[in-house]
């Protein structure tokens, strides 16, 4: 084997490794999300957790009261990316109680699922954005005037 066709060689398995790469599909990039969540048990507001999460990484959460042993309750959502929407699994845990909902949701909307054993014993309220989204910046920015105009002056 000559100089040049080892050349030719090494420039064609390099060419064939770039056009691989390129054409090989990149792992989506996580999309950061908002959640605000209203949890009702039998009519009762029972929590109201507004959260940031991501797609494709599972999301927690926990209130406890400080020197209880167990949790008012527990939250695991995990949305993953479905085409324009988003395609989530939450479980809920109250005492005494277990909810699970897989379900589809857009940008912007906002659904009521009912978790119970009959209708009202364990409802959620979830609403899903996409975090800075002019949507989601209209909201913090409404929440934001509510808190400083809510302010009483000492």
């Amino acid at each position: 084997m000559n100089t040049s066709s080892f050349l030719r060689s090494v420039f064609a398995g390099l060419a064939l490794v770039a056009l691989t790469s390129f054409m090989t599909p990149s792992d989506a990039q996580a999309e950061p999300l908002y959640f605000a969540l209203e949890v009702r048990r039998e009519g009762r507001l029972v929590a109201q957790p507004k959260l940031l999460g991501e797609t494709g990484r599972t999301l927690r959460a926990e209130r406890r009261q400080p020197g209880a042993l167990h949790s008012d309750y527990q939250l695991i959502l995990t949305p993953m990316p479905e085409g324009k929407s988003y395609r989530l699994a939450l479980d809920l845990t109250l005492p005494e109680l277990r909810g699970h909902s897989e379900l589809a949701l857009l940008h912007g909307q906002q659904r009521k699922l009912q978790l119970g054993n009959f209708p009202g014993e364990l409802e959620v309220s979830l609403l899903l954005m996409k975090v800075d989204s002019p949507e989601f910046r209209a909201l913090m920015n409404l929440s934001e005037t509510e808190a400083t105009t809510s302010a009483r002056p000492i």
